[in-house]
């Protein structure tokens, strides 16, 4: 649902505006956003097996989550990729999950119909030569949407350290919670393209 609201005269719009265009750019960014920060004294090479910790921070009280399960076969793909195996019993990692989902407003700044007399500033033909009267308004349009974030948590067990963390962040459209499997997958792969150990390149198939 959109909700339409009439702002304040433009002289104190001007902070409103910069943050809508702001948040217009953000909103129309193409994919998610994908950050990874980790401890650049790790040897990440040394690391041969992972687990999960238990109770994850997707977990509900006394269950796992289906988002858990899911984010657990999607990660563990990720990490034999690189050579390493799940392991129960004393393993060199541990691997932890949070995800939140925040509601959030989209902001759209839009001219409007003048109100009073005289000539306004935000078209072009108007090419700057003058500006608008004290009366002028503006007319925004607020769109609610939500914001996903997934963070993947990588721990040595043994230090009880954090040495890497990917955080995915993007826009849940009604698409991917119709595919969360897919839309899972995808959101661990793009946090573990920034993991310091890569994934070996398949060797192409043999003609």
């Amino acid at each position: 649902m959109k909700t339409r609201l009439m702002a304040q005269p433009i002289q104190t719009l001007r902070p409103l505006l910069v943050a809508a265009a702001l948040l217009a750019l953000g909103g129309c960014a193409s994919g998610p956003d994908i950050r990874a920060d980790f401890d650049p004294s790790t040897n990440f090479a040394q690391y041969k097996t992972f687990a999960f910790v238990q109770p994850l921070g997707t977990d509900r009280d006394g269950y796992q989550s289906i988002v858990s399960q899911r984010l657990k076969a999607a990660t563990q793909r990720e990490m034999e990729a690189r050579g390493m195996r799940l392991e129960a019993d004393h393993p060199h990692l541990l691997v932890n999950f949070n995800a939140t989902l925040t509601e959030k407003m989209r902001v759209s700044p839009a001219p409007s119909v003048m109100v009073g007399v005289g000539a306004g500033g935000y078209y072009g033909y108007r090419m700057g030569m003058y500006g608008a009267w004290p009366l002028y308004y503006d007319q925004t349009t607020v769109t609610p949407y939500q914001e996903g974030t997934l963070n993947i948590d990588v721990v040595d067990a043994a230090r009880k350290q954090l040495v890497w963390e990917g955080v995915v962040t993007d826009i849940v459209t009604q698409e991917m919670l119709d595919n969360l499997q897919a839309s899972i997958d995808a959101a661990v792969a793009a946090a573990f393209s920034k993991y310091p150990v890569a994934a070996p390149v398949p060797a192409p198939a043999a003609k």
